[in-house]
This record gives C-alpha cells, sequence and structure tokens, in this order.
C-alpha cells in the first residue's frame, strides 16, 4: 500500500520528467525552427533582390494571403487542424508504441475526407472567381496590380487543400513526438521558390514565383506521407459524418477555430484594402517586416507551445488544474523574458538588420525604411503576441474554441476603425497599419486572459510582478544600447556591410549582458537558469 509521500514523490518525479520532456522537444523544436527560419530568410532576400518591394512583389503577396489562409494559419503548426487534431486523437491513442485501432484509422479517414471536400469547393471557387475576389479586397488598388494578383491567385490555389491535410499530417505526427518534420518541412517550399526564382531571373510578371509556391506546397504534402502512413494511418474515403461522435467532437472545436484563424485573415485583408491606397511597395514591406518580426518571435512560441500544448491536454483531462497553472506561468514567463531582448534589438539596430537583410539589388534605401518604419511599430506587439497565443492554447485544451473566436470577431471593428484613425485621419502611412495590429492584440491578449477564469484561476501577480523587473531591465539596457548604438554611428567608419555586423553584434551582445546581468540583481529565476545553464557549458568545454 502506497503512502502520501510514496504518491508526492512519484507525483514530483512525474512532473520533473514532464518538464525534461517538455525543454527536450522545446530544444529540437527551436534548432529545427531555426534552420526553417534562416532558409526563409535566404528565400525573402533572394526575393527582395530580383523582386523588390514594386507592384510585382505587391501583387504576389496580396494574392498569396488567400491560400495562405488555409496553407499557414489552418493547416500550419499550431493551427486549428493541427489543433483538433492534437486535441482529439493524442485522448484516443494512450499507447503510441502500437499502430492505431480500427476506429481511431476510421475517424482519421472521415477527417480527411470532409478536409478534401471542403477545401475542394473552396477552390474551385477560387479558381473561377480570381478577379473578383482581388478586386473586392484590393479595391484602391489600380486595374494592373487587380489583374496580375488575380492571375497569381489562379495559378495558388492549389494551396487551399493542401493546407488542411497537412495541418492534419502534423498533428498526427506530433502525437507521436516526431516534432521535426513537421518544423523542418517548410524548408522544402522556400528551396523550391529560391530554386526556381534564380532559375528565372527575368521574370518580369512574377509568374514564376507563384508557380513555385505552389510546386512547394505539394513538395510539403509529399514529404509529409510516408511518415503518417509509416505510423499506421491510411486514408480510405469515408462520408459518414453524422455517426462518429469523436469525429463531431473534432467539427464542434475545429469549426469555431478555423472561424477564429479566418477572423485573424480578414484583419489581415483590412490591412489589405488600406494598404493598397498607400504606397507601391507597401503591402511587401509589410509582408517583409512581419517576416523579420516572426523569426524570433515565432522560433520562441513554436519551441514552447507546441510541446506544451499536448501536455495542457493531458492535464485538463486529468482535472489538474494546478498543474495547467505551473506549465502555463513557467511557459510564459520564459517566453516574456526572451521576447524583452528582441524588442530591444528591433528598436536600436532594426534598420541596420534590414538593410544588411534585404537592400541589394532592386530592394533600395527607401524600400529599407518602409520596411523598418512596420518593424518599429511591430515590435510592440510581442508580449501581448506570445502571451496570447500562450492563453489560447489553454481554450483549446479545454476544447473551447468559441472563446477565442468570439473575442477574434469582435476585434474586427476595432481594427478596421484604428486603421481609419491612423491611415485615413492621422496619414501614419505603414506604421499606421501596424501599430493598429499591435494595439489589436494587446485587446485580444487582455480579453482573452481576463475570461480564461470561469475555467482556471490563473496566478497572473507572480507573472506579471515578474514581467515588471523584467521591464525595467529591459529599459535600463535599452537607454544603454541606444547609447552604444548612436556611438557607432557617429564615430565608426567602414563599409557598409562590415559597419552593419560589427554594430548589431556588438549592440546584441551589451543588450544580452546587461539585461542578463539586471536581472540576476533582481534575483529572476530565468537569468539564473540561463547563468547557470552558460557555466555548465564553460565547465564542460574545459
Amino acid at each position: 500500500m502506497n503512502t502520501s509521500g510514496e504518491k508526492n514523490s512519484g507525483a514530483i518525479t512525474d512532473n520533473n520528467s514532464k518538464s525534461m520532456s517538455v525543454l527536450k522537444a522545446a530544444w529540437i523544436i527551436a534548432v529545427v525552427t531555426i534552420i526553417s527560419k534562416l532558409i526563409g530568410f535566404i528565400r525573402d532576400i533572394i526575393i527582395a533582390n530580383y523582386y523588390g518591394a514594386t507592384l510585382v512583389s505587391d501583387a504576389y503577396y496580396y494574392a498569396y494571403q488567400i491560400p495562405s489562409l488555409s496553407l499557414i494559419l489552418l493547416g500550419g503548426v499550431g493551427g486549428p487542424f493541427h489543433s483538433a487534431t492534437v486535441a482529439v486523437f493524442s485522448k484516443l491513442i494512450p499507447n503510441l508504441q502500437e499502430k492505431p485501432e480500427e476506429a481511431v484509422n476510421k475517424l482519421y479517414s472521415t477527417f480527411m475526407t470532409a478536409t478534401t471536400i471542403f477545401f475542394l469547393v473552396l477552390s474551385v471557387i477560387m479558381f473561377v472567381f480570381p478577379r473578383q475576389i482581388m478586386g473586392l479586397i484590393i479595391s484602391s488598388g489600380s486595374a494592373d496590380m487587380i489583374n496580375l494578383a488575380a492571375e497569381h491567385l489562379k495559378i495558388m490555389t492549389p494551396l487551399l487543400i493542401i493546407g488542411g491535410i497537412v495541418g492534419i499530417y502534423y498533428g498526427i505526427l506530433i502525437i507521436y513526438k516526431q516534432f521535426m518534420l513537421p518544423n523542418l518541412s517548410p524548408i522544402i517550399m522556400s528551396a523550391a521558390i529560391i530554386g526556381v526564382v534564380m532559375a528565372v531571373p527575368n521574370d518580369n510578371k512574377g509568374y514564376a514565383l507563384a508557380w513555385a509556391t505552389t510546386i512547394g506546397a505539394i513538395l510539403q504534402l509529399i514529404i509529409q506521407y510516408p511518415n503518417v502512413r509509416k505510423l499506421g494511418f491510411k486514408w480510405r474515403p469515408n462520408f459518414e459524418f453524422t455517426n462518429n461522435p469523436n469525429f463531431k467532437e473534432i467539427m464542434e472545436l475545429l469549426f469555431p477555430a478555423v472561424l477564429s484563424s479566418t477572423v485573424g485573415q480578414i484583419h489581415i485583408y483590412v490591412d489589405m484594402f488600406f494598404t493598397s491606397s498607400i504606397s507601391e511597395g507597401a503591402w511587401t514591406a509589410i509582408g517583409y517586416a512581419n517576416r523579420v518580426f516572426q523569426f524570433p518571435v515565432g522560433i520562441l512560441v513554436t519551441a514552447f507551445l507546441v510541446p506544451l500544448f499536448p501536455i495542457f491536454s493531458r492535464l485538463v483531462a486529468e482535472k489538474d488544474l494546478d498543474g495547467i497553472k505551473t506549465y502555463f506561468n513557467k511557459g510564459v514567463g520564459v517566453l516574456f523574458f526572451a521576447a524583452i531582448p528582441i524588442i530591444i534589438g528591433i528598436l536600436t539596430v532594426g534598420m541596420d538588420a534590414v538593410r544588411l537583410i534585404f537592400e541589394r539589388g532592386v530592394f533600395d534605401a527607401n524600400a529599407t525604411f518602409m520596411v523598418t518604419e512596420a518593424l518599429w511599430f511591430l515590435s510592440v506587439s510581442i508580449l501581448p503576441y506570445v502571451f496570447r497565443d500562450s492563453i489560447t492554447r489553454v481554450y483549446y485544451s479545454f476544447n473551447d474554441s468559441k472563446t477565442p473566436f468570439i473575442v477574434a470577431f469582435s476585434s474586427i471593428v476595432l481594427k478596421y476603425l484604428l486603421n481609419v484613425i491612423f491611415i485615413s485621419k492621422m496619414h501614419m502611412g505603414i506604421g499606421g497599419i501596424t501599430l493598429s495590429t499591435s494595439l489589436v492584440t494587446l485587446f485580444n491578449a487582455c480579453v482573452l486572459g481576463s475570461l480564461i477564469y470561469k475555467k482556471v484561476r490563473m496566478d497572473y501577480k507572480g507573472l506579471f510582478t515578474n514581467l515588471l523587473k523584467m521591464s525595467i531591465a529591459g529599459v535600463i539596457s535599452l537607454i544603454l544600447c541606444f547609447g552604444l548604438a548612436y556611438g557607432f554611428d557617429k564615430f565608426i567608419h567602414m563599409p557598409k556591410a562590415l559597419f552593419e555586423i560589427i554594430k548589431i553584434t556588438s549592440v546584441g551582445i551589451l543588450c544580452l549582458v546587461s539585461y542578463t546581468g539586471l536581472n540576476l540583481i533582481f534575483k529572476m529565476e530565468y537569468a539564473y537558469e540561463l547563468a547557470q545553464r552558460f557555466m555548465r557549458k564553460i565547465n564542460a568545454g574545459k
């Protein structure tokens, strides 16, 4: 018979095991995501070199926003299809060492069949009416812009079907702890784009770019399939949509989550509408700013939330609310700690980074300034962004995707009004678009953080007390970094590329050292863990 002490000891061991598993998975995902992001950056550099921030690049990125709803938002890692698959299938597969039962395979086939039919219908509509769709979204754009974007949209139609299927594949693989392949597969699309763009350098209409995107998406699907089949999942068309309670559960979770993501895309369409009236290349500049933003932030969010989400789901199933609070505070605290230096870097050497990465070929100094302006205002959203994405995973763990949807839906009007104020009234240009995005992100984070109390009473006091200390350290570090950056601009003269590299590196080192040192003074546990890890590496090298 077990004593209470033995039970507690077992619980502690189990929690430590889970914690180590999450950290190990987070490091694996972080490394893989960094590789994927780096290759994505190379892709963007090459696209910028050949197309710059011009009408052609705008047409491509305007058109891409529609099928990307499926490929990235709905079907990507962390998207509704991935999340719904993890939330439902993880409860039906208790033993990951065995092949899935027949009932699980039947559910898989039903889900795949419904997904394919739904997106096939949307694809036909998109292929038949591309001019009307683009004319509605970018009505302020020129006729040449709308016509070119419509042609790009037709070429990228297959992305709609591929996105949903890939999302299901991602979910299955992550349940079986195969984190690497889902995070590596976007490299395939980047590689296809790089190869085609460099092979067809005189692409005056951007059609090669659109075809490369479609080819890359198809390859992304093909590379996932063998592993999913090897796990024992076989797709046989199944149209029993009403007789499977587990499929009903997927739909109850998926439908509002898809609507919620679609609402997020409506925010983008609102931005597209206003941006088309600003200047040529504006939408391309916002896209590049978002890519620079997503490089570090996306790595952080993906690395920590992908392995945490299945744990949240299991803790909810076990009704372990204290465990949810513990893991949430730990995860968000680490994200906050890592996010503040990113903000400092963007504000102090953001323009230098954009210039170093993109300014070559057709991409000129004016394009650099447009991207940097958008990036500065976007940096305001980093802290609420990581909080919003984290708290949303908790809602999904409770099989509640309705609340995030309602909150996102309610912010559409706010997004439109802010764009009217910043663009139409205050004439802030590109900066107004990204500032409104940051404020809407803050609104969503605050509302979701408040409403979660209906399910679990989060310990925000400790979390935000730590955030206050980290912010004070961040402000002091920001002042020091501004001083160093100013000194470089005023007193250092050398070849441009070398100057940018040395300046960014120097400011980055000062930021990390000063920020970590100040947090050590404030006795922040995250800083101590970082320092201990660093010292272990030093001692191991001796």
